[in-house]
């Protein structure tokens, strides 16, 4: 039995930690490893299927490039919690809370663990998690440079309080983005991605991911933002302009994938 777990952007500009959308490259994993290649026992997905009472050996295969933002340690998890329930007899969709509460516990923040488990764009909150739909034919243009981050050496950049000016501001970006997306008022993207509390202080640490952003807006890209806590660079694209956006990205120093708005945790086989 195979288990096809998409990663994932995070953040999504203002939605510090909040929003995230799955995209469609997976973390598949395989109990038993009858066909993929048996994953050593600090992957993350196998650390997940241990913590979880998971016996034997975990097969494991992925395209999601680490250290990049793209959600693959929340994607290992989610495939580990998953496997591990499947394999003590539970059902994937009956179990699915279950898997998103233990790798939203266990990655510390649960934007990348919620897309992962459930699929297109979510909103979390208070433990919560929320599916909004958006205009299905949507792509997402993502750049990935060739250096990588650390996710917490990155959170060790931003501010330990911000003020109420920049709280109501992020707070306004937040409702128009997720308004944007609900109404179909592709518009109103443009500026809702503008943000306060994280990306003006992780960009200054990859200037060449700030300029990719501003780039993929001048190129047509309804919106663009830090993913996750970077280096890549993330933006939604209309289908007509995801080459015109991705060809117009730098060749240097990075490159370019266009991606599908993803399905949540699955069975393959």
């Amino acid at each position: 039995m195979i288990i096809s777990v998409p990663c994932s952007t995070a953040n999504i500009g203002p939605g510090f930690d909040t929003l995230g959308i799955a995209l469609s490259i997976t973390m598949d994993v395989e109990i038993g490893a009858a066909t993929l290649p048996e994953a050593d026992e600090w992957h993350s997905a196998v650390k997940a299927f241990r913590r979880a009472g998971g016996t034997g050996p975990l097969g494991a295969s992925t395209k999601i490039p680490p250290g990049k933002g793209m959600g693959y340690s929340g994607a290992g998890k989610v495939a580990g919690y998953a496997a591990a329930l499947i394999q003590a007899g539970r059902n994937l969709d009956e179990a699915r809370d279950e898997v998103f509460a233990l790798a939203a516990e266990a990655e510390g923040h649960p934007d990348n663990a919620a897309p992962s488990t459930y699929g297109g764009l979510t909103i979390t909150a208070a433990g919560r998690v929320l599916l909004l739909p958006i205009p299905a034919d949507l792509r997402v243009v993502v750049w990935v440079p060739d250096r990588e981050t650390s996710t917490k050496a990155s959170r060790g950049t931003l501010p330990k309080t911000i003020s109420h000016a920049d709280a109501t501001y992020n707070i306004g970006m937040v409702a128009m983005l997720v308004g944007a997306l609900a109404t179909g008022d592709l518009e109103a993207l443009a500026s809702s991605c503008d943000d306060r509390l994280h990306q003006p202080f992780r960009l200054e640490a990859v200037p060449e991911t700030a300029e990719a952003m501003v780039t993929a807006r001048e190129a047509g890209a309804l919106a663009a933002w830090l993913s996750g806590s970077g280096p890549c660079m993330a933006c939604l694209v209309e289908p007509a302009k995801a080459d015109q956006v991705a060809t117009a990205l730098p060749t240097v120093g990075g490159h370019t994938k266009i991606l599908d708005i993803a399905p949540g945790a699955h069975i393959l086989s």
